[in-house]
């Protein structure tokens, strides 16, 4: 190894440029020589003396190259960059030298090693000839000891041979018959295995078939039989998976026929449930109202019947769980569920499609009967097949249901125009619901649906009870109802509480109100039942509230509204009116029937209703419609009287005699108002008897007053005064005794019908007073003309004026006293104009 221990050194070789170059090439260094024969290399100067050289070198070759090829060749290494540098140097006959120098050298090596051991070697040999013969002694001795042994062991070596065949043709024939025994086992599998397939026993048949491939893969060194048993498996396996989809088919098939029957079942067992359930809150009502009323003690009952669920609804579910248990064997359960579920779903799509060839009203029940089915035998699969379904299947397969079938509901409750018909719908709904929330289903978005189609049913309910209402008026003769017999009386007055007192009247009787009462109390009765039957086993629990609101609306907006049509229609009698009048007396003790009977089907309890703030706002209206009657009455009445009462036409203002028998006029008053007050006293109520009458009676002595005042009266003269008087005379009559014959003596003594007719009475009083210019008197006039009016009184004496031969002038010759009072009225007159 070159040390380079400076910058810059020189090294005097001698003829050893070649092996430089071949140790600085391994280096990686480039080497550039100069014409100087110096070569230079980066740090260092290596100067080449080649004018120095030794002899000894130059003929035997280069000392230092040789001894490099020498080591390169004794430690094994890779001589081949050596003889690429010199190629590629173009001086491979310094190689060629130096290689033919180290094998000179090596040959000289070999030739001293030679002489060195020259005696060694003339010994071994000597003793190698030695053991030669002895070698060949030995060979002789073995081939005549060979020759003897093989012609004694040539017959046992043949008896040898023929056992060893013998012992391999028994070793096949034990296998043989070992193969054919499993090939005969394997056989007799595939046998049993065919009569299990034939006979529908595919799971046996599976069991098998894992027998068949397990000794197959294992005992059967048959090639042939083994490859069509491998063949054949696979083809069973299918050929089973296809019968068990044919199987499932049929019974999916089997099993939607059946869900209709199905869901009919288990919605009858609702049915029962709820008509169980009503009546032990029917019984329970009636315990806490004997308990209310003392007429009992408290007595509850628990009557639990329970009724196994699966003992009712019986179904099949055998090929699915045979289905179940060879998809699970055949290792494709995952397949089978997914073809399950895709299924049914598809069934239950389609059954969730309605036709239109069927009216919704007549095919609503078969279809939720349907739905119901399906839900129910879904139900029963995912409990008792395992995982074949899993819930959150069935639940998507709900929520889909309830998509369509809400849907379905409020498209087929938006063109309903009959009550009951929507009212059946909602029931079976309610059904369905409660049915399938056994079930674990939720059920909101029905009951959402059918709160939301509340409004839409108590209107069409609300115009149906319109039309019944409407038909009950128009049939209604407006007579007293006649009950014959007891049974009747309960019926029509008991029933909604329209009795006054709690004697049991003597039959026939006599009822005060028509038969529009009993009739409209009916339609009222069947509204409030149609509107709990709508709000019952919905959103709200406590729908009691709900209940009130639609029957005030009912009341108000239908009954009332109907009434008050009926009375201010043109075509109506007094005696309807009257009777109308009573009729409403009646109904507004029935609201309070009509609120305690929405209560009871409420649950709610009795007393509770009994609250002033829980009354009905239809009791105030109808109280007001009442009033419009009497007012209506009066009306008539007053109109009627004023037909007769035309004073102005068929009264002589300035007769020449008077009449005590009165005018014409006041009799056929006194026969109209005889003709009305005997069917008020039995049809009417004291005081609405006394309001008629009394109304009747004032409106006589404002005629009579405005008669007098009126323009067509140009003058009167006393005779007409005194005939008036006698008119005055008979009515007043008829009053007292029509007031006592009423029975209203005692009651209206101080304001009795005669009260009625003061003005009158006062003005006539007035007109035949032998003091008249006392009117002006306040303590006079407030004892004995408070009822008259000043300016009124004014105008009627400037009429009171007699001819020159009247009686006025002829009596004044022969009586100073019809002189004064004559004298008297004439003040009277003058202090008017003067007041006035």
């Amino acid at each position: 190894m070159l040390a380079l221990s400076s910058l810059c050194a020189v090294v005097n070789l001698k003829n050893c440029e070649f092996l430089l170059q071949f140790i600085f090439y391994k280096l990686g260094i480039s080497l550039v020589s100069d014409e100087n024969c110096v070569v230079k290399i980066p740090g260092i100067h290596v100067i080449m003396d080649i004018k120095t050289k030794r002899r000894g070198v130059i003929e035997n070759g280069n000392g230092g190259e040789d001894m490099v090829l020498a080591n390169l060749i004794a430690n094994g290494d890779d001589v081949g960059p050596l003889v690429r540098l010199s190629f590629e140097m173009g001086r491979p006959e310094g190689l060629l030298h130096q290689l033919t120098y180290v094998v000179k050298q090596k040959e000289a090596e070999i030739e001293e090693m030679c002489k060195t051991h020259y005696d060694e070697f003339i010994l071994a040999v000597d003793e190698l000839r030695g053991v030669l013969v002895d070698a060949e002694k030995l060979k002789s001795e073995l081939q005549s000891d060979n020759f003897k042994l093989q012609q004694v062991g040539s017959t046992l070596l043949a008896k040898l041979e023929g056992l060893l065949e013998f012992y391999s043709i028994r070793k096949n024939m034990t296998e043989a018959i070992e193969m054919s025994k499993n090939c005969i086992e394997v056989l007799e599998l595939c046998v049993k295995c065919n009569i299990h397939i034939s006979e529908g026993q595919f799971y046996s048949a599976l069991k098998t078939l894992d027998l068949v491939e397990k000794s197959c893969r294992q005992n059967i060194p048959a090639k042939a039989l083994k490859e069509v048993i491998e063949k054949i498996i696979p083809v069973i396996k299918l050929h089973i998976e296809k019968k068990m989809c044919i199987q499932v088919n049929e019974w999916m098939v089997d099993i939607r026929s059946s869900a209709k029957n199905i869901g009919e079942t288990a919605i009858g067992r609702a049915v029962t449930v709820r008509q169980r359930d009503q009546e032990m809150l029917e019984q329970q009502r009636k315990v806490e109202e004997q308990s209310i009323s003392g007429l009992g003690d408290l007595a509850y009952t628990l009557d639990a019947e329970e009724v196994e669920e699966d003992s009712v609804l019986q179904f099949d579910l055998t090929p699915l769980y045979r289905a179940y248990h060879i998809h699970d064997s055949l290792g494709i359960l995952e397949k089978f569920r997914e073809y399950y579920y895709t299924n049914r779903l598809l069934q239950l799509n389609s059954d969730l499609e309605i036709t239109s060839a069927q009216p919704f009203v007549e095919s609503f029940q078969t279809y939720f009967a349907q739905i119901a089915g399906f839900f129910i035998v879904e139900d029963r699969v995912l409990r008792t097949t395992g995982d074949l379904l899993k819930p959150d299947q069935v639940e998507t397969m709900w929520q889909t249901a309830v998509a369509k079938m809400t849907s379905l509901l409020e498209e087929q409750f938006s063109c309903m125009e009959s009550a009951p018909h929507l009212l059946l719908v909602k029931d079976y709904v309610t059904l369905f619901g409660s049915t399938l929330r056994q079930y674990g289903n939720e059920i909101g978005s029905f009951l959402d649906v059918l709160d939301s189609s509340c409004d839409k049913y108590h209107l069409l309910l609300l115009e149906e009870c319109r039309q019944q209402t409407l038909d009950v008026f128009g049939n209604d003769p407006y007579d007293q109802m006649e009950i014959k017999k007891e049974t009747d009386y309960e019926n029509i007055v008991l029933s909604f509480n329209l009795q006054t007192s709690d004697v049991m009247p003597e039959f026939p009787h006599i009822a005060p109100f028509s038969s529009m009462v009993p009739d409209t109390c009916r339609i009222v009765r069947s509204f409030i039942k149609g509107s709990v039957d709508y709000l019952s086993y919905g959103i709200q629990v406590n729908f009691f509230d709900v209940v009130r609101k639609y029957l005030d609306k009912f009341l108000i907006d239908v009954l009332n509204v109907t009434l008050l049509e009926k009375i201010n229609s043109g075509n109506i009698t007094v005696s309807q009116l009257m009777q109308i009048a009573a009729n409403i007396s009646v109904l507004e003790r029935a609201c309070d029937f009509f609120l305690r009977h929405a209560a009871q089907l409420c649950g709610i309890p009795i007393r509770s209703v009994g609250r002033p703030q829980a009354t009905l706002t239809a009791k105030v209206i109808l109280k007001t419609s009442r009033e419009a009657a009497f007012i209506a009455l009066q009306s008539l009445v007053n109109t009627k009287i004023s037909e007769f009462m035309t004073l102005t036409e068929s009264v002589n203002w300035t007769p020449e005699e008077t009449n005590e028998n009165g005018n014409d006029y006041i009799h056929e008053v006194i026969i109209y108002l005889d003709s009305f007050m005997s069917p008020a006293q039995q049809i009417l109520p004291f005081d609405s008897v006394y309001r008629v009458g009394s109304g009747a009676f004032e409106h006589i002595s404002n005629s009579i007053v405005a008669a007098f005042s009126s323009d067509s009266v140009k003058r009167f003269n006393v005779n007409a005064v005194i005939n008036i008087e006698y008119d005055l005379q008979i009515i007043e009559n008829f009053a007292e005794q029509r007031l006592y014959s009423a029975g209203l003596g005692e009651m209206y003594n101080e304001v009795s019908f005669k009260n009625c007719l003061v003005e009158a009475r006062q003005l006539v009083n007035l007109l035949l007073s032998s003091q008249p210019e006392s009117f002006l008197n306040p303590d006079i006039w407030e004892k004995n003309y408070y009822a008259l009016e000043i300016q009124k009184v004014a105008i009627i004496l400037d009429k009171f004026k007699d001819s020159p031969g009247g009686i006025f002038g002829s009596l004044a010759n022969k009586n100073a006293k019809q002189s004064a009072r004559k004298k008297s009225m004439d003040v009277l007159k003058k202090r008017l104009k003067d007041f006035n």
